[in-house]
């Protein structure tokens, strides 16, 4: 059985304020992605791995690659305008593949473990999740209902699908012009089968906002070299 991995890099740093995307902004001395890149060059199960990018970073995310010393060979193609098209591209590329991997480039603090409790796991779809200790209230400039928050699950990445039913979740949400912020979702809205949820880590924060860069740097600090 085949394994492909699409790492998202697709991000062009609107939220972050910079110019640069946010993947290739350092991080405890090297860029985001560069973190990413590390965990999975240690996994022995993959078949392919894609890196979907904006067209103009391609050129320097492949300069990248080449001046590390990276034992995987990392194939890194354009990505769509929107996350869900990046992920059609990315599943568009692997070959042979029946299960994929997905992974963000902005989520440095994944570690190799979690990556390969996700593989080994039975169960052929499965993402990773943690529990929301805040109360999510329903409104817009009022309240109009409350959330129960023992029901629900802050998502995050990396997650595993059967690759064919992925694909034939994101062909229909195309035909029906759909668009989802993950695949789980996209997953369950299509029934396409049952997505299990691992326990995940608080430590697995997404880079988004320019505060996420100033906490990664902390857990950087204390995590990583920390423990060095």
């Amino acid at each position: 059985m085949g394994i492909g991995m699409i790492i998202l890099a697709g991000g062009v740093g609107s939220r972050m304020g910079k110019s640069t995307p946010k993947q290739y902004l350092l991080l405890g001395g090297k860029p985001i992605i560069v973190h990413v890149l590390e965990k999975i060059d240690a996994l022995t199960d993959l078949d392919q791995v894609v890196i979907t990018c904006p067209a103009e970073h391609l050129d320097e995310t492949r300069d990248l690659l080449r001046h590390r010393n990276f034992g995987t060979s990392f194939e890194c193609i354009e990505g769509g305008e929107t996350r869900q098209a990046s992920v059609m591209n990315g599943l568009a590329a692997l070959k042979d593949c029946e299960t994929v991997i997905i992974h963000e480039a902005v989520r440095p603090f994944v570690s190799v473990e979690e990556f390969r409790h996700l593989i080994d796991s039975e169960c052929e779809n499965a993402i990773y999740g943690i529990p929301i200790p805040f109360t999510v209230l329903v409104g817009n400039e009022r309240v109009e209902g409350n959330l129960e928050r023992t029901e629900l699950v802050n998502v995050q990445l990396p997650q595993k699908f059967d690759t064919a039913k992925l694909q034939e979740g994101h062909e229909k949400a195309l035909a029906e012009g759909l668009s989802f912020t993950e695949d789980a979702s996209l997953f369950l809205h299509y029934g396409l089968g049952t997505v299990r949820i691992l326990e995940g880590s608080e430590l697995n924060i997404k880079i988004t906002h320019p505060s996420d860069l100033v906490i990664g740097e902390a857990l950087y600090a204390e995590y990583i070299l920390g423990k060095a």
